[in-house]
């Protein structure tokens, strides 16, 4: 029974129609489906003339013609009875199957709710969000107010400082203008009385030049008149001394004659 009703369902696939298109039969007549949730179960068809239909996620449901089924299974060896529990068992599975398909689908109704919904929390961020940046900027304000008067406070004692510092420069450069000043004073002091002395000690060289070149002067002059004195005593030694011997010699030579 199982394998004849698999070769039928697999020999008359090309005689059922899409899901959600009722096609028309002469003895069964369908009527518009109501609104269920998904996991309505649709009733086996009592008699020959039946419809079945599988709830759908939404308004609406799927009618498909039961009773040309059962037609079907019956002209292929199947009992009335057998025929309307296959197709109930049919239906049944549908109706699982699309339970299970839409478990995690909504419908456009649910989508726009749940749409609204986003949109409202979205809204409702929006505004929070609004209303914390304007406290946020509000605070953010007033910490700019206080670093702006810390910045001034810092900017003022900055700016005591440096002319603080500038004074104390300018008092230090005048004090080394005026120290550099005295000591080049002083050095031109020293280096006058150097100089005076340096002078000094030149005349007292020159005058001491002066009085020994003076003596020297007078002592060769000296020198000068000892050895003409000299000179005139040697010579009148030398001709006493030359005559004596001439004398002698003459003496002798008398003598000798």
């Amino acid at each position: 029974a199982y394998r004849s009703l698999s070769m039928l369902l697999g020999s008359s696939r090309a005689g059922w129609m899409p899901v959600g298109w009722p096609f028309p039969h002469k003895n069964v007549g369908f009527f518009p489906g109501v609104l269920s949730p998904p996991g309505v179960s649709t009733s086996a068809p009592g008699s020959s003339q039946g419809k079945g239909s599988v709830s759908l996620l939404g308004s609406r449901r799927l009618f498909f013609d039961t009773h040309a089924l059962v037609c079907l299974l019956e002209e292929n060896g199947f009992t009335t009875q057998q025929s309307e529990v296959i197709v109930s068992a049919l239906v049944k599975i549908m109706n699982t199957n699309l339970d299970m398909i839409y478990k995690d689908m909504v419908t456009k109704v649910q989508q726009e709710i749940a749409l609204q919904q986003v949109m409202s929390h979205i809204g409702a961020v929006k505004k929070d969000m609004i209303i914390l940046e304007k406290s946020e900027f509000s605070a953010l304000r007033s910490e700019n107010e206080k670093i702006k008067l810390e910045l001034q406070q810092i900017k003022k004692q900055v700016m005591d400082e440096i002319t603080k510092v500038r004074t104390d420069n300018k008092l230090n450069l005048n004090l080394e203008k005026s120290r550099v000043k005295e000591l080049y004073s002083l050095n031109e002091r020293k280096l006058l009385e150097m100089r005076t002395e340096i002078v000094e000690l030149h005349a007292q060289q020159d005058r001491a030049l002066t009085q020994t070149d003076r003596k020297i002067d007078t002592e060769v002059a000296d020198l000068k008149t000892m050895l003409e004195s000299h000179k005139l005593d040697n010579i009148k030694y030398l001709a006493g001394s030359v005559f004596t011997c001439l004398t002698v010699a003459l003496g002798f030579y008398r003598l000798w004659i």
